[in-house]
């Protein structure tokens, strides 16, 4: 890692450390902002590189150990005690409720926030034989595609990007499913066969999009943050975050939301799933709002209400008796 080495010049060191997971997908997530931060400020930027737990869990499912703040947790330490200045995630891993003391304080503009259908033998989805293997962990995923093809049979797969990629290349599975983003960002994109649409494989909340993480009372960077946020991903996070955040928040139920902008309406569709019984019909909804493309406090306010109204639509739905079945963490 970038840390400062015994002897180096004042000059040398660097006045900003990021907090990062130490996969190949992070540390490029890390560079990247390290690079927007010394193009844009001047600032010179370290990494400090860190393991987290759900780096290290990899026999079971995230939703039944504890959710997706396990790619987080030790990031926030290190921010607690001062030994970095920001945390870079990928926004879908973080919990929609910070710890007090936290914020996010930029959201960069969106990558491809698509699933993607990866497979060396079949050319989508549809091309799969009855009973294919479909390597995933993600209950949002399972849920989707039992709705597409109820003939599969989904196995788990943990692991960072290239550990997936592996073991369907060892021909543990006839495909596996990943956000294209990633895979993108690593310069895999061959590796996508085909991505998946929107309607048919509803993305995770906040898919796509990078988060910058700080600590509330660090005032001079979260204003330098500030300048870097991309008012149209932030709004559309925003409000799929909220439609989780309304539902309780769980990293752990098979919840999908994503907003798209069309004109100067901001567009959401979302739906649930039955955790247990993944061949239950997904609850979905579809909601619009007309919302000023900033990232103030009364463009923000309507995005979390838009958000707020997917959720009552999906509970009047019967959302309230699949929660009642996600697991517990």
């Amino acid at each position: 890692m970038t840390q400062p080495t015994p002897g180096a010049s004042a000059h040398d060191m660097p006045d900003t450390l990021i907090a990062t997971r130490e996969s190949r997908l992070a540390l490029w997530q890390a560079e990247h902002v390290r690079d927007l931060l010394g193009a844009r400020f001047g600032l010179r930027v370290g990494l400090l590189g860190m393991t987290t737990k759900g780096d290290q869990i990899l026999d079971r499912a995230l939703s039944k150990v504890g959710g997706k703040g396990l790619f987080v947790k030790e990031l926030e330490v290190a921010l607690e005690e001062g030994r970095a200045h920001l945390a870079v995630h990928s926004l879908k891993d973080v919990p929609m409720e910070l710890p007090e003391g936290f914020v996010l304080a930029a959201v960069l503009e969106r990558e491809d926030p698509r699933d993607a259908f990866v497979s060396n033998r079949y050319a989508s989805v549809a091309d799969l034989p009855q009973g294919a293997v479909v390597g995933t962990s993600s209950l949002r995923r399972v849920v989707q595609l039992k709705n597409l093809r109820p003939d599969l049979r989904i196995e788990p797969l943990r692991g960072n990007l290239d550990t997936r990629l592996r073991k369907l290349d060892e021909g543990g599975y006839d495909a596996i499913v990943l956000a294209a983003a990633g895979l993108k960002r690593l310069g895999l994109a061959e590796r996508i066969r085909a991505p998946f649409d929107e309607a048919a494989m509803i993305p995770a909340a906040g898919q796509g999009a990078l988060g910058i993480e700080v600590r509330a009372d660090a005032a001079t960077l979260r204003a330098q943050l500030g300048t870097m946020i991309h008012a149209p991903t932030w709004l559309s996070v925003h409000a799929e975050r909220a439609v989780s955040r309304a539902l309780g928040g769980s990293c752990s139920m098979p919840l999908a939301a994503h907003a798209v902008w069309q004109g100067d309406q901001l567009v959401m569709i979302a739906a649930l799933g039955h955790a247990e019984d993944t061949a239950r019909p997904l609850l979905r909804t579809q909601v619009q709002a007309t919302i000023a493309q900033d990232s103030g406090a009364a463009a923000t306010a309507a995005a979390d209400a838009l958000g707020r109204q997917a959720a009552d639509q999906l509970r009047s739905l019967g959302a309230d008796s699949y929660l009642a079945a996600a697991p517990k963490v």
